[in-house]
């Protein structure tokens, strides 16, 4: 008995007894672990955060594509159109300097000859030569000796524009135009 004493007595002696500041360490990790998160919450978030970047940028690549594209059609197909556009405009800014040039032209030619008849009325008297002739045939002889003494002068016409010059027969958008 004594032996078995002794072991178990010297077994009890090899069993550490716990210390009071073991405990509290262990108490304090495990108190550590319950306050972090999960490694793998983290993980995922990381993870969820990289997918939806990978989205936007995928979204950002899609957009510069769908503008490289547009780029290239327009300057492939609208901007040949235009330039035709232009060059059917310039031909009508022409046509119209054209035609602006030659009413001005006109309206000289039309005062010219406003100044001329108001000079022939002043020359010839303010009556038409109608109603001369029909004075000069009535009995009156007041009237018919009054304008007998003026010269009879011949106009000749000053030498002006032939519309058929500016505006030829087969011009476009003319009523004669050839069909």
């Amino acid at each position: 008995m004594s032996v078995a004493g002794e072991g178990g007595a010297a077994g009890e002696r090899e069993q550490p007894e716990p210390q009071a500041g073991a405990e509290e360490r262990s108490g304090t990790h495990l108190f550590a672990l319950c306050l972090t998160p999960e490694p793998g919450k983290e993980v995922k978030e990381v993870e969820e955060t990289i997918e939806e970047m990978l989205i936007r940028l995928d979204e950002f690549c899609g957009m510069t594509d769908m503008i490289r594209s547009d780029t290239s059609q327009l300057l492939d197909e609208a901007i040949p159109l235009i330039k035709v556009k232009v060059m059917e405009m310039n031909n009508i800014y022409t046509k119209v300097d054209k035609l602006e040039a030659f009413v001005k032209m006109v309206g000289h030619h039309v005062s010219f000859l406003e100044e001329q008849v108001l000079q022939a009325e002043k020359t010839l008297g303010t009556f038409p030569h109608t109603v001369r002739k029909l004075l000069r045939s009535a009995t009156i002889p007041l009237f018919r000796n009054k304008h007998t003494s003026l010269p009879q002068h011949m106009y000749d016409l000053p030498k002006l524009y032939r519309t058929e010059d500016y505006f030829p027969i087969n011009y476009v958008g003319t009523k004669y135009q050839n069909r």
